[in-house]
């Protein structure tokens, strides 16, 4: 990052964000990318220039696009939203979107986007079920994008190139941190008329910036050598799972890929914490171990900064402060 070569990237001549980009666009089989500082910005610069005023984007009901993004669409770029059904795949009910495409009529939205996420909660999408997506927009006159902020965890879990899952969409949106680890940063592909179009809502969205190619050298570094030991962060959240699934109370209601989710009700209330934030208390004054509670559930994530023996670190401390 030190030795990155940098320029003024709002006027393009930064040197290591161009070669970012045009890595990132390639790896993913598109024409052009975008450099941007997080996965929330990419998508809404992805929507802003998908669709216009009063236009509707047709979205999951549980995709982050949706549920974690402040509604920055709708705040925004006057976007609406039309949440449709989730599968148990993760995948959206192509059923349902087919119930919610509006028609070309002077009393509704124009419905003109499609969009995907993959992976959802950990649980990957098979290449044949994006496909589905596809047909499906182009039946119906709609764009298709993908949230793939871990299309690197899907393509490994899948053994395929991160290409063969990025095929089907119009756009795609890649987180570079979350399990890569780069510090910060996010690449938004597709044609190059789009990402034109998205650098302007870039610069109107105050994520046009100047000597970045320091973070952009990351960003290269981790798509270089962090996308295979994602294999590593499947294999520890399962152990995880394993692990917490022998403590008397807890239930796992989830492991996939880098994610596991897990229920603690019965747990916590049999060793008599009040709920889950006594719990969690309990863990960082005990064994400087923070978790974050919803409820008395949870969502663990692993990346490459969690090592194997700290798979054994956490479980050991859930089952002192549960005992």
């Amino acid at each position: 990052m030190a030795a990155a070569p940098v320029g003024d990237d709002v006027f393009g001549d930064d040197p290591t964000v161009n070669d970012l980009e045009s890595f990132t666009a390639q790896l993913l089989g598109k024409p052009a990318g975008m450099f941007v500082p997080s996965g929330t910005q990419s998508n809404l610069c992805a929507l802003m220039a998908h669709c216009q005023r009063g236009d509707e984007y047709i979205v999951g009901d549980h995709a982050h696009t949706y549920w974690y993004e402040a509604g920055g669409a709708a705040v925004l770029g006057s976007i609406q939203p039309q949440p449709v059904r989730m599968l148990d795949s993760g995948m959206i009910d192509l059923d349902h979107v087919s119930q919610v495409v509006k028609p070309d009529d002077a009393h509704f939205a124009r419905s003109r986007l499609l969009c995907a996420e993959n992976t959802h909660d950990g649980k990957v999408i098979d290449i044949k079920a994006l496909k589905a997506g596809a047909e499906a927009a182009s039946k119906h006159g709609l764009s298709y994008h993908l949230d793939g902020a871990r299309i690197w965890n899907a393509a490994v879990d899948l053994g395929v190139e991160p290409s063969a899952v990025a095929a089907p969409f119009d756009t795609v949106s890649v987180c570079l941190s979350k399990g890569l680890g780069a510090p910060v940063g996010s690449v938004l592909v597709g044609p190059q008329p789009f990402i034109d179009e998205a650098r302007k809502w870039r610069k109107m969205l105050g994520g046009g910036m100047r000597q970045v190619g320091i973070l952009a050298a990351a960003g290269r570094y981790a798509l270089e050598n962090h996308i295979d030991r994602l294999a590593d962060d499947h294999a520890n959240a399962a152990r995880i799972a394993e692990g917490l699934a022998t403590i008397e109370g807890i239930r796992v209601t989830g492991q996939d890929t880098n994610m596991v989710f897990a229920d603690m009700d019965s747990a916590i209330t049999a060793a008599g914490l009040a709920d889950g934030e006594a719990f969690a208390k309990a863990l960082t004054t005990d064994h400087n171990i923070n978790m974050r509670m919803v409820g008395n559930g949870t969502r663990i994530v692993t990346h490459i900064g969690v090592a194997d023996p700290d798979v054994d670190t956490v479980v050991n401390a859930c089952k002192s402060v549960l005992s």
